[in-house]
């Protein structure tokens, strides 16, 4: 793999003799890998080494891997890092797990390196510089634009001022726009696994929402109710 600058991987993964084959096959193939065999220390290096690729064990030593995920999401220097998932379990709901706490993609174990490596490349293949996005810094839609990284939203050309719960659930909206989000989903994604809020919460935050971005607010056209499921973005 020609770059010119070899992609940095992190590496979580408290087997040791796994993270080691797993390091080898990535130096083999032309990547810069960095390795950590446990959450916290994991985490700092994730902060620390800018890496354009994570791939991250689920049962981690002093912090598990679906909190790392959840973490690197929602830090702004942070979000845009792809992440790979490692884990021995393989049911459909932990798979759905991992892949709404923010991963890119999920590995079941065992595994062998070839596959680990065509995934690696698959997802250093998406749209993405040096694994940051191209053209992800806004999400756009007919007169509403959402800066992520200058966490600032414009209505035609107009700033309006979310709070910062405001900003994450519209991202989150925004960012799948036209699928239905179940308030249970959109109270992990926006308050995390660890929220202890009631989910009208999520009800309180789009009516606040909707009265800052649609032109009516009491017949809305962009956050719209999906009675007894959630909310769906139009744009």
């Amino acid at each position: 793999m020609k770059r010119d600058a070899m992609p940095k991987v992190i590496i979580v993964e408290d087997e040791e003799s796994l993270a080691r084959n797993l390091a080898e096959k990535l130096r083999s193939d032309g990547f810069n890998v960095v390795t950590s065999n446990d959450g916290e220390d994991g985490l700092e290096k994730i902060r620390s080494e800018h890496p354009d690729l994570i791939v991250l064990d689920i049962m981690l030593p002093r912090l598990d891997g679906l909190s790392i995920c959840r973490i690197v999401r929602h830090d702004a220097n942070t979000a845009h890092i792809p992440i790979i998932i490692l884990t021995a379990r393989g049911t459909e709901v932990d798979k759905i797990v991992g892949l709404e706490s923010g991963a890119d993609d999920y590995i079941v174990k065992p595994f062998s390196l070839g596959e680990f490596l065509a995934r690696v490349r698959a997802v250093m293949r998406r749209p993405t510089t040096l694994g940051r996005p191209v053209a992800q810094d806004e999400m756009i839609s007919n007169n509403l634009r959402l800066s992520l990284t200058g966490r600032r939203f414009f209505k035609e050309e107009d700033e309006i001022k979310l709070s910062n719960k405001e900003f994450d659930l519209l991202a989150e909206l925004m960012r799948n726009r036209g699928a239905v989000l179940s308030r249970d989903l959109i109270l992990t994604k926006v308050w995390g696994y660890d929220y202890f809020v009631d989910k009208r919460t999520v009800d309180v935050h789009v009516r606040w929402l909707r009265e800052k971005i649609e032109d009516d607010p009491s017949n809305p056209s962009r956050i719209v109710t999906v009675r007894g499921v959630g909310y769906r973005f139009e744009g």
